[in-house]
């Protein structure tokens, strides 16, 4: 796997004392996704292929965090069509997006590309990339460009009419002799909501049907992995551990675990239905684990890199009955919710294993923007960088 060309060389204790500036000058707003149905929020409203959920808990726990970390002018704002008007008179420098949009399709991208249009920097995803992590078929389509494993898949949508396995050149040249389990799940979704798993081919055109109806989108149908499950973040290479930055030489992996199935539970319930706990999840020991973690680990790093990802994400991937490792998804806005002893978040169940604390993450994904920001894209800071100096 190849290293990451440093940014701005031995240049860290200059970017702690840019932070220290902006701590005390920056005006930030965490953007959470705005509801469709508030008054003033759109001017029509419309289908939602991806299931919408408002985020603004987890926002209110990230401006939290930045609070304590000493930044003093934080507000949470919801995105709709007014955002650009709100940050203009907030006279806000920096956006944290907590968003996946309010309405619409590839819903993810527009805050993101309404922030690109006004001006503003923001930490998260360009809207290219989060489009294309938030659309699994074209993330997949990517994978195995790359040639990086990912399970077996086909979509298919209303407009091509009556799915019918039997009778599609496609479907047959995709899955050959393979006749189940599938799993069917929206191309753009979140939390495993609305995915199912099929047993065979009798059920299947149902299924793809009730979904295509439901979502108005494209439906992702691909071959079931029997394996374990395990989930692994990755994100840039500028960390924070007590405060202090550290810039490293590949992308700083991290979250290691497995997801816990029960006996009966072939795919991962909702967190929606059940919130992630401590039982739900098994971190990954580094001793015990190493090489499973190993695996997780390049898999992560190979993604980050070839894709050109700037900001975190989550993998979740499974393995096949042979122990072979297949990307499933990719999350391009992992849930960051504050871990209190009754629930936590997939990404920040481990956190202590790294010797982080969720302050520590949270100051980390923003001094790699920042870092990102200077070393690459200085002219899309100017505001930013006066403050700095």
């Amino acid at each position: 796997m190849g290293l990451i060309k440093q940014r701005r060389s031995n240049r860290i204790d200059q970017l702690q004392g840019q932070i220290d500036r902006l701590k005390e000058r920056a005006r930030i707003a965490v953007i959470f996704g705005g509801d469709k149905r508030a008054r003033g929020a759109v001017i029509n409203p419309t289908v939602n292929p991806r299931s919408w959920k408002s985020y603004e808990t987890v926002a209110h726990d990230i401006a939290a965090a930045l609070k304590s970390l000493g930044f003093h002018h934080v507000q949470v704002i919801p995105e709709d069509m007014r955002i650009a008007e709100h940050l203009r008179e907030e006279r806000i420098d920096l956006v944290w997006l907590n968003s996946g949009g309010v309405q619409g399709y590839i819903s993810m991208s527009h805050s993101a590309a309404i922030l690109e249009m006004i001006g503003i920097p923001y930490i998260g995803h360009d809207p290219m990339i989060s489009g294309i992590l938030d659309s699994k078929h074209i993330f997949k389509r990517m994978l195995k460009a790359l040639d990086i494993p990912t399970a077996s898949f086909m979509t298919w949508n209303l407009a091509q009419g009556e799915f019918t396995p039997s009778g599609n050149e496609r479907f047959n040249r995709v899955f050959g002799n393979y006749s189940g389990p599938f799993i069917v799940k929206p191309v753009s979704g979140r939390a495993s909501l609305n995915v199912s798993l099929v047993d065979d081919l009798s059920a299947l055109p149902e299924t793809v049907d009730e979904l295509c109806q439901a979502t108005e989108n494209h439906v992702l149908i691909e071959t079931f992995l029997p394996g374990r499950e395990f989930c692994v973040a990755v994100c840039g290479p500028v960390i924070c551990s007590n405060s202090i930055l550290q810039r490293r030489d590949v992308p700083f992996t991290f979250a290691a675990l497995e997801r816990r199935l029960e006996d009966n539970e072939g795919i991962f319930e909702s967190m929606d239905i059940r919130p992630i706990t401590s039982d739900r999840v098994n971190i990954l020991d580094p001793t015990v684990d190493a090489e499973v973690i190993q695996r997780l680990e390049r898999l992560a790093n190979e993604v980050f890199l070839e894709m050109n990802i700037e900001a975190l994400i989550r993998l979740d991937v499974r393995m096949d009955a042979d122990g072979n490792m297949f990307v499933l998804e990719a999350n391009p806005k992992p849930d960051l919710k504050a871990p209190t002893p009754e629930k936590t978040s997939l990404v920040c169940a481990s956190l202590a294993t790294y010797g982080l604390s969720y302050e520590d993450l949270i100051l980390s994904l923003l001094a790699d923007r920042i870092d990102l920001y200077l070393s690459q894209r200085r002219g899309s800071i100017t505001n930013l960088a006066r403050l700095m100096e």
